[in-house]
């Protein structure tokens, strides 16, 4: 059967989904599942399916909270890039990544054909499957606004495919009414905020990888009542600091990142150098002290990325930006 709009009844065997340009078929709902990227095995964790993974791994930040006793049950296979052999060492049947960077046709870890060739289905984020791009963005550019109906899709369609549809639905049922929570709150004065959302830079005097204008960090911009001040189509573009300020943005957001990759991954670090240096210092949003720290994993588009809008918006609030 081919999966139409997902329902919460029982799923009929075998299935097949139209998954970023590839068609897939399960035979039945998998056992030995890998989470391949930290949302896709958040996911499986808030579908209630530890039982059925035997590894996860690329973890920019720590498990959420509430799924670190469940997430304890399974193997961490690297919190970095994993190699090939090491995700096929688990003998798994089926393999859900996040990134095209994890998965995709310039992937250092794997491509589809690689599972395909040993008999494992893949199934890659629809909210990362972009095929256009810019320059040389690895991970592809945007024509619109990324929303959560690609994340309501990827939810719909994992449960679907393990066979807890039912599960899904409840979980897109409380991220639909915390999304239209926010949405009801509009900023202080009805004035449109602008918001650069920084993840992070190798050093204070590289270019900073921010969000682009579509990004996930646009729609949280555009969720808050605001705008993304970055106008790059590129989903992560790389700017220099001569053009956030020419950008005049009234929020700063910077990513708080458990990773030890660079030093400017930690919040505190972006901070010091946004209030010290001589030209940054000077920006509006840095002189109004409108600076908010959000878990860097919600400028993916994830199920972290909600979670990241509360973060900056309970801020904002806290700043008088935000009733």
């Amino acid at each position: 059967m081919t999966a139409g709009p997902v329902s919460a009844e029982p799923t009929r065997y075998p299935l097949t989904l139209e998954n970023c340009g590839t068609s897939i078929t399960l035979e039945k709902a998998p056992e030995r599942a890998i989470g391949l990227g930290q949302n896709s095995a958040e996911i499986l964790l808030l579908l209630g399916l530890e039982d059925r993974m035997v590894g996860t791994a690329f973890w920019p930040s720590k498990v959420l909270p509430q799924l670190a006793e469940a997430n304890a049950k399974v193997k961490l296979l690297t919190v970095e890039f994993p190699t090939f052999e090491s995700l096929l060492a688990e003998n798994p049947d089926f393999v859900a990544a996040a990134l095209p960077t994890l998965l995709g046709p310039d992937s250092k870890v794997a491509k589809r054909d690689d599972f395909g060739k040993v008999g494992v289905a893949s199934y890659l984020s629809p909210s990362t499957c972009l095929a256009a791009k810019e320059g040389d963005d690895a991970y592809g550019s945007r024509d619109q606004l990324w929303n959560m109906d690609l994340l309501y899709q990827e939810i719909g369609e994992l449960s679907q495919i393990f066979d807890v549809a039912d599960r899904g639905q409840a979980l897109i049922a409380d991220f639909k009414a915390r999304e239209a929570a926010l949405r009801q709150a509009p900023a202080n004065d009805g004035k449109k905020l602008s918001y650069v959302f920084w993840f992070s830079s190798p050093s204070p005097s590289a270019d900073a990888y921010v969000g682009g204008r579509n990004s996930a960090s646009g729609y949280i911009a555009n969720l808050l009542g605001g705008t993304n001040a970055v106008e790059a189509s590129a989903e992560w573009p790389t700017l220099g600091w001569e053009s956030i300020i020419a950008a005049e943005p009234d929020v700063i957001v910077v990513a708080d990142l458990d990773r030890n990759r660079w030093a400017l991954d930690k919040p505190a670090v972006k901070i010091e150098f946004l209030t010290t240096d001589s030209a940054t210092s000077q920006m509006p949003a840095v002189r109004n002290k409108a600076i908010a720290i959000m878990d860097g994993q919600a400028m993916n588009p994830t199920i972290r990325t909600i979670f990241g809008a509360e973060q900056v918006a309970e801020q904002l609030k806290a700043l008088g930006l935000r009733p």
